[in-house]
């Protein structure tokens, strides 16, 4: 009986172990840009910094805090520092001097002392500062998602893309085999030129180096997705969404005719932060000038003694207390204090200009943002016509071809112009799906 539940035991636990290797995952975009968002590196990175700002800024805080601090000195004096006294004092004659030592072999000090700030001009601005630095983490954490996001929408559509050309790829294959077996056939009844073979043949091979090429770029895809959303690169991966269905869902003009606002764009915020920064550099430097002023409570014992008794009873403790006040009153630096001050002042107006700059940069990226997404739609009709177009030429072409009344190059020039619409329609549904991210990205509209 106990052998069997080991057995079962084992079993089970390799079953899980299999499951746990072999872990299958399976995404709609929206999905996978919120399992990103939790488990891409980058984002993960960004939220520890944001971990590490906030204790910073609570260390910032103490600082200011009441301080306790508590000591024990112990100190041994195996050979007493000595002095000379003039030997008279002890019956000696005049003019000659006697040595002494001074002190016990043993003494322990034990203090405690607590210190609390009360004035600091460098402080407060340092607490400022610490709101600042953590709210620079906080844009940065945005940001990386903003990029995160991006970066999912463009890695799912270009596994689509590709899954979507294999699957073309070998429809095409599939048509033009059974089309070139027949003009084989054809060719052996004499009725038709052994060109026309060769020329199917010439189609055929270059679908098959595609279809090939287009099968690796597939496991490319697929291991760039998987290491963006952060799963293992052996993990199974579905894709739930397809091409068309997100093509024809960002068919949406409404989002470029939406005013561009520089205040929702995490770019520009940081841009802000950054000259915050330095304001509150400048300021701290005229802190500097400001008196600073803080208080300290000291308490503790004293024990001497020529044995080490400390821990005897009647071991003699001679307690110490006193109260302390500093004032420090910055008078003259040589222009030092000067010279750093101009210094953060011309660190603020280079700040400045590179806030107007980043306006200036975003506004652009905007509006080309803005054209490209037009345009994407522009071309995902262009394209969707010309498709059909292709399909309807090359089905009389290949009528006309398999009645003898058109040449195989000009059948296999239809064919190449229908492949040729095929991939640019598969590659204008994923540019509709790209330029739109890009344009949400600058906007924040997710």
């Amino acid at each position: 009986m106990k052998k069997n539940f080991l057995l079962t035991f084992l079993l089970l636990v390799s079953v899980l172990q299999a499951q746990e290797q072999n872990q299958n995952y399976s995404f709609s975009l929206n999905q996978a840009i919120d399992y990103a968002l939790e488990h891409n590196y980058s984002s993960i990175r960004t939220s520890k910094d944001i971990d590490v700002a906030k204790q910073k800024k609570w260390e910032t805080t103490a600082a200011g805090l009441p301080q306790i601090n508590a000591s024990v000195d112990y100190q041994n004096n195996f050979e007493l520092q000595k002095s000379v006294v003039p030997a008279e004092f002890f019956g000696g004659n005049p003019g000659e001097f006697a040595e002494v030592a001074f002190g016990t072999r043993h003494n322990v000090i034990a203090n405690s002392r607590l210190s609390q700030l009360i004035f600091d001009g460098s402080y407060i601005v340092a607490l400022q500062a610490s709101k600042t630095y953590l709210k620079f983490f906080e844009n940065a954490k945005q940001k990386s998602n903003t990029e995160i996001r991006e970066m999912v929408i463009n890695a799912y559509g270009n596994v689509l893309l590709a899954e979507e050309s294999i699957a073309i790829l070998e429809k095409n294959k599939a048509t033009l085999s059974k089309t070139l077996s027949d003009t084989e056939e054809t060719f052996k009844n004499g009725l038709i030129e052994e060109e026309n073979v060769e020329q199917l043949q010439i189609t055929l091979a270059s679908i098959n180096s595609n279809l090939s090429n287009t099968k690796r770029l597939l496991d490319v895809s697929r291991k760039m997705f998987k290491f963006t959303l952060g799963i293992p690169l052996d993990a199974e991966l579905t894709l739930t969404d397809k091409l068309d269905n997100l093509s024809r869902a960002n068919l949406d003009l409404n989002l470029s005719a939406t005013a561009f606002s520089l205040d929702n764009n995490i770019d520009y915020q940081m841009a802000q932060n950054f000259e915050e920064q330095r304001t509150l550099e400048l300021k701290l430097e005229k802190s500097k000038a400001l008196p600073s002023l803080a208080a300290n409570l000291n308490f503790g014992y004293n024990a001497f003694n020529d044995k080490f008794a400390f821990l005897s009873q009647n071991q003699s403790w001679l307690n110490y207390s006193n109260l302390g006040i500093s004032l420090n009153v910055p008078i003259f630096s040589s222009f030092g204090r000067k010279a750093k001050t101009q210094q953060a002042k011309i660190a603020l107006e280079q700040a400045k200009i590179q806030l107007t700059e980043t306006e200036q940069q975003l506004q652009l990226q905007f509006e080309r943002a803005k054209s490209e997404f037009e345009f994407s739609i522009e071309e995902f009709a262009t394209s969707k016509s010309n498709l059909n177009l292709a399909e309807r030429i090359e089905k009389k072409q290949q009528v006309k071809f398999t009645e003898g009344l058109s040449s195989s190059f000009d059948f296999s020039e239809a064919q190449r112009q229908l492949y040729s619409a095929q991939q640019n329609y598969l590659q204008s549904m994923v540019n509709i799906i790209n330029t739109k991210a890009a344009l949400e990205k600058i906007t924040n509209k997710n």
